[in-house]
């Protein structure tokens, strides 16, 4: 049975990338820390911001996306954690804004920080939390390059969704605690109305209401 002993959320630091799509594994960590009473610090020896509740421990790699590999295998050889108890939540372009996808195993699809820590844990069996976040040629912006597209805020549709999605996840944690695997997928992967609502084509006045969006969310500090 899995017993996930290790949970990574993914994202880059610093405050230029706080409000961007890339950082959706950021949000669901916080979100999830906030929900399990634990607090996030930085331990340099892990190369990462570390939370832990009970025998659980959180991870944000402070190395940088394409990196992430390096904070996640330390930690996991620190305190001997097989890759089958790892969950890493991630932005996902393959999905829609607030779909939110659970798998073992598989690719990485060219996104760079799972392909970082494939190759540090030399096993590709941990568990992927995938959130959707759209892709550019599904959006208003079609020409414009999926590196580029990552680090963009998204719309305020978008963002609504991704946190539904956040919300959604936690709800189905203490299922993922318990190992009940098949059903949490099942509350998973059953979307709401907001994933299609998130697709509709931006507007100038939703565009606008974005860049307010992200502007009063740079003023944060990262956490």
């Amino acid at each position: 049975m899995t017993r996930f002993r290790l949970l990574v959320g993914l994202g880059n630091v610093g405050r230029a990338y706080a409000t961007t799509r890339h950082n959706a594994g950021f949000w669901w960590a916080d979100a999830m820390a906030a929900r399990l009473g634990a607090s996030f610090a930085s331990e340099a020896k892990f190369f990462g911001d570390v939370a832990k509740a009970g025998d659980l421990r959180l991870l944000k790699p402070a190395t940088y996306m394409n990196l992430s590999g390096r904070a996640v295998a330390t930690l996991a050889r620190f305190f001997d954690i097989a890759p089958e108890d790892i969950l890493v939540a991630h932005d996902e372009l393959d999905l829609l804004p607030g779909a939110v996808r659970l798998k073992q195993g598989g690719g990485h699809a060219g996104h760079n920080g799972l392909r970082d820590i494939q190759q540090q844990l030399g096993s590709a069996a941990f568990w992927r939390l995938r959130l959707g976040i759209g892709h550019p040629r599904d959006s208003d912006v079609p020409q414009q390059a999926p590196a580029d597209y990552v680090l963009k805020p998204p719309r305020v549709e978008e963002l609504r969704a991704i946190d539904d999605a956040i919300a959604r996840a936690l709800e189905a944690w203490p299922l993922l605690a318990q190992g009940d695997i098949a059903q949490a997928t099942m509350r998973l992967h059953t979307d709401p109305p907001s994933v299609k609502a998130a697709n509709k084509p931006a507007t100038k006045n939703n565009a606008a209401a974005t860049e307010s969006v992200a502007a009063t969310l740079s003023t944060k500090e990262p956490s």
